[in-house]
C-alpha cells in the first residue's frame, strides 16, 4: 500500500505525486523522491523497481522480508533493514523496514509494524537545511527514529524485571511461575539484541573509514545513532545478567525453602518417634518387664514422652527449626 510519494527540491517539500510522475523529478539535479510503502503487493514493488532502478537482489529481500538488519551496497545505493520493535500485550511484536536509497530517490517498505514515520517526515520537512542533504539525511532521520524506539522497549523490560524481583522476595508466587516469567523476559532481551547488535556494524560503515558517497558530510549524525546502539547494547546486556542473577537467586531461595521444610519434617519426626519408642518398647509384652506391675507405670511413661517431646521442642525452637 502506498503511504506516501512527495518530491523535494532543494530541502523543501514539493508536492504529492503520482508514481507515474516520479520520473520527472529524477531527472532534476537538486530534487529527490520520497516514497513509503506499507506491507505492499509484488507489482508495487515491482514498479518502484521499474522507476528508481533498484537492484533486483534487494527487492527480492524487501519482497521476503525476515532479514537480519544489514547495510548492503549496490553501486551508489544503498540498502539498510532495520527491525520495528513495538510492545503489544505483554509481547513485542517485530516489523521490518527496508529501506532503498540512491542519489535522488528514497523508498522505505514497512512489514508488520503499525507505527509509522509520519513524524519523521515532518521532522524533517521542518529542516530544510538539513533536508538539503538529499535521501542521506532521510535515510538517516529514519535509522534515529527506529532506534530511539528501542529506548521504551529497554525501560519496560527494566521495569517488568523489577516487578519479577519483587514476587520472588514477597513469596506470592510459585517458583515455577517466576522462572517462566525470567525465561519470557530473556526471549524478549535476545529480540531486542537481534535487532540492535548487526547494526553497530552496518552503522559503523556511515560514519568511519570510507563512507558511501550519499552519506558523506552526514558522519556526525550516524556517529550519533551508533553511540545510541551502543548504549541499547549495554543495557541489554546489563538487563540479561541481572536476569541470571535473578533466576539463581530464585532457585537460592527455593533450596533454602526446601530445607526449611526438611528441618521442619524432621522436628515433627523427631517428636513422634520419641513417645512412639516409649510405647513401643512397653507394647512388647513380654512377661517379665520393669515397671509392668508398678502403680505409677503409666503416669510415669505419659509423663516421660511429655518431658520429651517438650525438651525437644524448645531445642528445635531455638534452632529455629519450627
Amino acid at each position: 500500500m502506498l503511504i506516501n510519494c512527495v518530491a523535494y527540491r532543494n530541502g523543501r517539500r514539493v508536492r504529492e505525486i503520482p508514481v507515474n510522475e516520479i520520473h520527472e523529478y529524477l531527472k532534476e539535479p537538486d530534487a529527490f523522491v520520497w516514497v513509503a510503502l506499507k506491507d505492499p503487493e509484488p507489482s508495487e514493488l515491482e514498479e518502484m523497481q521499474r522507476q528508481f532502478g533498484l537492484h533486483e537482489l534487494a527487492v527480492e529481500d524487501a519482497r521476503h522480508g525476515h532479514q537480519r538488519p544489514k547495510l548492503e551496497e549496490y553501486g551508489d545505493s544503498l540498502f539498510v533493514v532495520l527491525h520495528m520493535i513495538e510492545a503489544e500485550a505483554g509481547e513485542l511484536n517485530v516489523g521490518e523496514l527496508a529501506i532503498f536509497a540512491g542519489n535522488n530517490y528514497l523508498l522505505s517498505v514497512r512489514r508488520g509494524a503499525k507505527r509509522g514515520f509520519v513524524d519523521v517526515r515532518t521532522r524533517c520537512e521542518r529542516e530544510p537545511e538539513l533536508l538539503r542533504h538529499g535521501p542521506g539525511y532521510v535515510l538517516y532521520a529514519l535509522m534515529d527514529a527506529v532506534v530511539d524506539r528501542y529506548f521504551p522497549i529497554i525501560d519496560g523490560l527494566e521495569t517488568e524485571l523489577e516487578a519479577i524481583e519483587e514476587q520472588i522476595f514477597a513469596n506470592e508466587t510459585t517458583a515455577v511461575d517466576i522462572i517462566e516469567a525470567l525465561y519470557d523476559l530473556r526471549r524478549k532481551l535476545m529480540t531486542v539484541r537481534h535487532a540492535t547488535e548487526p547494526l553497530l556494524e552496518a552503522t559503523g560503515r556511515l560514519y568511519a573509514g570510507r563512507v558511501p558517497q550519499l552519506v558523506a558530510g552526514l558522519q556526525d549524525y550516524f556517529r550519533d545513532v551508533y553511540d545510541h546502539l551502543i548504549r541499547l547494547n549495554q543495557a541489554v546486556d546489563s538487563l540479561r545478567d541481572m536476569t541470571a542473577t535473578a533466576i539463581s537467586v530464585n532457585l537460592s531461595l527455593v533450596t533454602i525453602q526446601e530445607n526449611q521444610v526438611t528441618k521442619r519434617l524432621a522436628a515433627y519426626g523427631a517428636l513422634v518417634a520419641v513417645p512412639t519408642m516409649i510405647a513401643g518398647i512397653y507394647g512388647m509384652n513380654f512377661q517379665y518387664m520393669p515397671e509392668l506391675n508398678w502403680w505409677f507405670g503409666y503416669p510415669f511413661a505419659i509423663g516421660l514422652m511429655v518431658v520429651l517431646d517438650a525438651y525437644l521442642f524448645y531445642r528445635f525452637r531455638k534452632a529455629k527449626w519450627l
